[in-house]
């Protein structure tokens, strides 16, 4: 298959190319593109344990816990015991966080409407559409046994 066929590049380059915007503007604020999704994560919630935080946030435990160590060590976040389980930790977004999560979001969100720009109301929509049923699809796949 000729690499210009090839849909994972395409997809692996936009990502590549937002990542770098939003972590060059994460930069500023002492922030890495993982921090900010962990903040904006816990921003909807009560608070959450790293594992459940770390499967919203697509990474895995131990990348976590050292996300969560950084953001606890900056203040941003908390780290208190579970009253159901006493070996969880519930994290939550400190007043400090929220501040920060509120410069970084707005960063965030002017790359993100940046690049709506560049797309009709309807051609954004079909590409939502589109990039869902493409993860959709991946995640249907199952890699042939092999034999012999």
């Amino acid at each position: 298959m000729p690499v210009e066929d090839r849909l994972g590049q395409y997809i692996k380059q936009t990502e590549q190319a937002i990542n770098g915007r939003k972590e060059h503007a994460m930069r500023a604020l002492d922030l890495t593109v993982p921090q900010y999704a962990a903040l904006l994560t816990l921003s909807g919630t009560e608070g959450m344990s790293g594992a459940k935080l770390a499967r919203r946030c697509m990474v895995t435990p131990q990348t976590m816990t050292t996300i969560l160590s950084n953001l606890s060590a900056k203040g941003l976040v908390s780290r208190t015991e579970s009253p159901d389980h006493t070996r969880v930790l519930i994290t939550r977004l400190t007043p400090a966080g929220k501040r920060k999560l509120k410069q970084a979001d707005a960063k965030a969100v002017a790359i993100e409407r940046f690049l709506a720009e560049e797309f009709t109301p309807d051609e954004a929509e079909e590409l939502r559409s589109l990039l869902t049923r493409a993860s959709n699809r991946l995640a249907q796949f199952r890699q042939p046994e092999k034999k012999g």
